[in-house]
């Protein structure tokens, strides 16, 4: 990913949130993060103008108020939001929960290992995917 890219992250959970935050930095990624705790919360994050619009949004699926599927299906109907790359970073091995979000347009989904050295895998996976693909112009 490129250091300028703001990345939006949706996650409820606190330890989630610091891992991914130290996983990030661990490898040295410098990009600006973004936390929202659910999808609501993702919503008027996006909706707001004076933010700064992401360039990649890993998301949880399980989160109080609005969950990830939910989420994907506002921001995948809408024009200004349905091209930012959306990567599922959840617990749910649920075969449902990936085909619903493939459905929806998701760019990846990476189950969240238990195992911290594991995790930093999964993020270095994302991050060298992001930096190695070719996006279409924000608009």
């Amino acid at each position: 990913m490129q250091s300028e890219v703001l990345i939006l992250l949706v996650e409820d959970d606190l330890v989630d949130i610091m891992t991914i935050k130290r996983a990030l930095k661990e490898i040295k990624i410098t990009n600006p993060i973004a936390v929202c705790n659910n999808g609501l919360e993702a919503l008027d994050y996006l909706k707001n103008k004076s933010n700064t619009r992401p360039g990649i949004i890993l998301l949880d699926l399980n989160m109080p108020k609005m969950n990830g599927i939910e989420f994907l299906q506002v921001i995948k109907k809408n024009i200004d939001f349905k091209r930012i790359p959306v990567v599922v970073l959840t617990t749910s091995k649920a075969e449902q929960d990936k085909m619903e979000s493939f459905n929806l347009g998701v760019s990846g989904y990476m189950i969240k290992p238990v195992d911290y050295l594991q995790f930093v895998e999964t993020i270095k996976t994302i991050h060298l995917y992001w930096t190695l693909s070719e996006l279409p112009e924000k608009k």
